[in-house]
C-alpha cells in the first residue's frame, strides 16, 4: 500500500480522489512532509502523487522523473509538455552526476533574420504564435535518455499513468480552469485548442472532466516504440503536416536527427555549500554561481533579511550577472562560453570591488543586449536509495505556440522566441540577448532553467529548481542565502518574499506587499527603480535531505504539493 502524504491542501486533494478523481489543484502552505521512503514536489498533486507512486512500486528518482514528466503533460498543459524541452540534473548515491540536456532546437532551415522584416524590424509575434515559433521538441528523447541510462523499472509502466490520465480524464481544478480559460482569445486561429474547452467552445468549468483521447494515443504509441515512434513515423508526420499548414520550418529531418545530449553540471561553492547547476545553454547554472559568488565577496550574513542595505548589494550583484549572461552566453556547441571565468572567485572577487553603496545604471555596465517566458515547471524526487533527480521542463510561454498538433493533442513549443531575434531586442522576459545567442540552424536556444542540486561535505542535502523565465536564476540564489546567510529552513526559505534585477530593464521588480514606504525611499536614494508585480515570483519545488529523511517543500504561490512515500513523519529540524 502506498502511504501518500501530501502537503495541507493537497491532502485534500487525496480525499476528493477516492470520490472524483484527481484534482490538479488547490494552494499548498510551505510545510514540509517528510518521509524515509522517498519524496517527491511538483507543481501538480496529480503529478506528485503519479511520482510517489513508483517510488512505492520499486522504481528509482529517475523512473519516478520520467513518469512526473509525462503526467505533466497531460495534467498542466501550460507548461508540462511533450512538444517543449527541459534539463535533467540527477546525482546517484554512488556520487556520479549527469546532466541531460534535452532542450529545443533551431530547425537546420532557421537563419539568424528570419523574424525581421524588410526594415530590419522584428515581425510580432510571428516567433511567439503558431508553427512559424516552435522549435525540434526535446522532452521525448530526454526522458528516454534518461531511463536508458539509469531507470529500473520497464519504460511503458512509467507512461501509463499518463495515459490512463488523458485517455479516463480529470477533473478540472478552479487553478486550471482559471489558466484555461485564457485560451479563448485564440480558438479561432488554433481550433485545435478547442481540446482544452467543452464542446460548444466554452471554457471548461472547475469541476468538469479534461479528457485527451488523440494524447492518449499518442502517448500510447511512445510507450511501446520509445522515442521512434515520436521523432518517426506518424505522429512526426504529423507534426510536419502543421508546419506546412502554418508556416513553420521544422522538417523530418530536424525531428529524426534530435539528440539528447550529455553535459558537464556547472559547479561552484557558496558559504560551505557545493552548487550543481545547468551548464550552457542554459545561463541558469553559471549565472547562478557567479552571481551568488559576488554575493560571497560582499558578505550578506551580517545584514538583515529584506533590509534596503540586503536588497540593494544583491540587487548590484544581480545587476552584474544578468549583464554577463546577455554578453557571454549561448549554445556551446555554437559559441565559446567562458563558464570557468564567469564562475571563478578571482572575476567575482573583480566585480563586487565595483559595487558601490549607490546604483550604478545598467547603461553604465555594459553588455551588448535576448528573452524567456515564464511558463516552466519544475519537479525534485529524492528516493530511498538517496539518488537525487532535479528536473525543468517547458514549452516557453504558457501553452506555448498555442498550437496543437491536430491528431496527435499535445502543444508545440515557441522556444525561437529565446533565441535573440535581432541583438539588442527584449524578448517576452524582457531579457535582452546578444551575439551569442542569435539564431542558427540545429542550435539550441538560451535557457534560465536551472534544476540545481546543493551538497555539503559531498552529500546531496537540497534539490531544487522552479519556473519564472528570467527569474529563475535569483529566486534560487535568494533560497541559498535565505538559508545560508539568513538562517531559514527551507519552509521559511521557499515562502519568503522574493525581488529580482535582471539588468535590463534597469529596475528591482518586488512581489505584492514587500515595498514599504521606508523601502521605496531608501533603496530611491540610492538609485533605484522600483516596482511591484502583479504577479508572484516562482513555483519553486524543493526537497531537503536529511541524515533520517527527506522533506519536500512545495510553493505557496502555486498549487503543487510535496508528497512522502512510505513511513511519513512530522516536519523536524
Amino acid at each position: 500500500m502506498t502511504v501518500l502524504r501530501l502537503s495541507a491542501a493537497a491532502a485534500i486533494s487525496v480525499l476528493i480522489v477516492s470520490l472524483i478523481g484527481h484534482p490538479c489543484a488547490s494552494t499548498a502552505r510551505a510545510e514540509a512532509v517528510c518521509a524515509r521512503g522517498g519524496v517527491v514536489a511538483t507543481a501538480c498533486p496529480i503529478a506528485t502523487e503519479v511520482g510517489a507512486d513508483i517510488l512505492e512500486r520499486g522504481g528509482n528518482a529517475v523512473d519516478a522523473s520520467v513518469a512526473i514528466g509525462f503526467a505533466l503533460a497531460v495534467t498542466y498543459p501550460q507548461a508540462g509538455n511533450i512538444g517543449g524541452g527541459g534539463f535533467m540534473l540527477v546525482r546517484l548515491a554512488s556520487g556520479e552526476t549527469r546532466f541531460l540536456d534535452f532542450r529545443e532546437k533551431a530547425p537546420l532551415a532557421a537563419h539568424r533574420d528570419m523574424y525581421l522584416d524588410e526594415r530590419g524590424e522584428v515581425i510580432e509575434g510571428m516567433s511567439l504564435l503558431g508553427a512559424t515559433a516552435a522549435g525540434v521538441p526535446g522532452s521525448v528523447s530526454g526522458l528516454h535518455r534518461a531511463h536508458e541510462l539509469h531507470g529500473a523499472m520497464p519504460w511503458s509502466d512509467l507512461l501509463e499513468p499518463a495515459i490512463d490520465l488523458a485517455r479516463g480524464g480529470f477533473p478540472v481544478s478552479a487553478r486550471l480552469a482559471s489558466s484555461l480559460a485564457r485560451l479563448q482569445p485564440y480558438l479561432e486561429r488554433f481550433p485545435g485548442l478547442r481540446q482544452f474547452t467543452r464542446a460548444d467552445g466554452s471554457p471548461l468549468a472547475a469541476g468538469d472532466t479534461l479528457v485527451q483521447p488523440e494524447l492518449a494515443r499518442t502517448l500510447e504509441i511512445v510507450a511501446r516504440e520509445g522515442p521512434r515512434g515520436f521523432y518517426e513515423g506518424h505522429i512526426a508526420d504529423l507534426i510536419v503536416s502543421e508546419m506546412g499548414a502554418g508556416g513553420g520550418i521544422v522538417s523530418r529531418e530536424d525531428l529524426s536527427a534530435y539528440a539528447t545530449v550529455e553535459r558537464t553540471p556547472v559547479r561552484g561553492d557558496y558559504r560551505g555549500f557545493e552548487i550543481l547547476s545547468a551548464p550552457p545553454p542554459s545561463s541558469g547554472g553559471a549565472v547562478l554561481v557567479e552571481l551568488l559568488n559576488i554575493l560571497e565577496e560582499i558578505g550578506l550574513s551580517d545584514m538583515d533579511f529584506l533590509s534596503e542595505q540586503a536588497i540593494h548589494y544583491m540587487a548590484e550583484a544581480e545587476r552584474l550577472a544578468y549583464a554577463d549572461r546577455a554578453r557571454y552566453l549561448g549554445d556551446p556547441d555554437f559559441t565559446d562560453v567562458p563558464t570557468e571565468l564567469l564562475t571563478s572567485k578571482q572575476y567575482a572577487r573583480k566585480l563586487a570591488r565595483t559595487i558601490t553603496p549607490r546604483a550604478t545604471p545598467s547603461a553604465g555596465v555594459g553588455a551588448d543586449a535576448g528573452r524567456e517566458k515564464r511558463e516552466t515547471t519544475h519537479y525534485s524526487v529524492v528516493d530511498r536509495w538517496g539518488n537525487v533527480a532535479a528536473t525543468t521542463t517547458t514549452l516557453n510561454d504558457s501553452y506555448g505556440s498555442r498550437l496543437v498538433v491536430r491528431g496527435a493533442g499535445f502543444l508545440l513549443n515557441n522556444e525561437m522566441d529565446d533565441f535573440s531575434a535581432k541583438p539588442g531586442v527584449a524578448n517576452l522576459y524582457g531579457l535582452v540577448g546578444g551575439e551569442a545567442n542569435a539564431i542558427e540552424p540545429g542550435k539550441r536556444m538560451l535557457s534560465s532553467m536551472a534544476p540545481t542540486i546543493v551538497l555539503r561535505d559531498g552529500r546531496p542535502v537540497l534539490v531544487l529548481g522552479t519556473p519564472g523565465g528570467s527569474t529563475i536564476i535569483t529566486t534560487i540564489a535568494q533560497i541559498v542565502v535565505d538559508i545560508a546567510d539568513f538562517g531559514m529552513t527551507l519552509e521559511e526559505a521557499v515562502a519568503a518574499p522574493r525581488f529580482h534585477h535582471q539588468w535590463l530593464p534597469d529596475r528591482i521588480s518586488f512581489e505584492k506587499g514587500v515595498l514599504t514606504r521606508y523601502l521605496r525611499g531608501h533603496l530611491a536614494a540610492r538609485g533605484h527603480t522600483v516596482e511591484e508585480r502583479s504577479e508572484p515570483i516562482g513555483d519553486v519545488q524543493a526537497i531537503e535531505i536529511r541524515e533520517d529523511c527527506a522533506c519536500g517543500v512545495s510553493d505557496p504561490r502555486g498549487g503543487g504539493a510535496a508528497g512522502g512515500v512510505g513511513v511519513v513523519l512530522p516536519a523536524h529540524r
